[in-house]
């Protein structure tokens, strides 16, 4: 992984129907700004996509997590990623 990321612009989410845990492995390998996004156990009965929103893997919880680093470094503006989540409706 590091070969394949190495000098590419970061930030660098890994996304997971898993525990956090595991992904948060990946950020040792990586020079780039790293974010885990993961279920940590299931353990409920509902459909995937209910789920994944839950828990914050859905795609509109990963674009938001894909903006915020790049935001705190001032490389995305911060009212981008105020939009993102409006209009997504994810709680800043």
């Amino acid at each position: 992984m590091t070969p394949a990321l190495a000098g590419a612009p970061g930030p660098v989410p890994a996304v997971g129907d898993r525990m956090r845990q595991v992904l948060e492995q990946t950020g040792r390998c990586v020079e780039q700004d790293h974010a885990s996004l993961g279920t940590d156990g299931f353990g409920l009965s509902d459909t995937r996509e209910a789920l994944r929103r839950r828990f914050g893997v859905a795609p509109a919880s990963i674009a938001v997590t894909a903006l915020v680093q790049p935001a705190r470094t001032g490389a995305v503006p911060r009212e981008t990623v105020a939009g993102v989540r409006a209009r997504y409706g994810q709680e800043g």
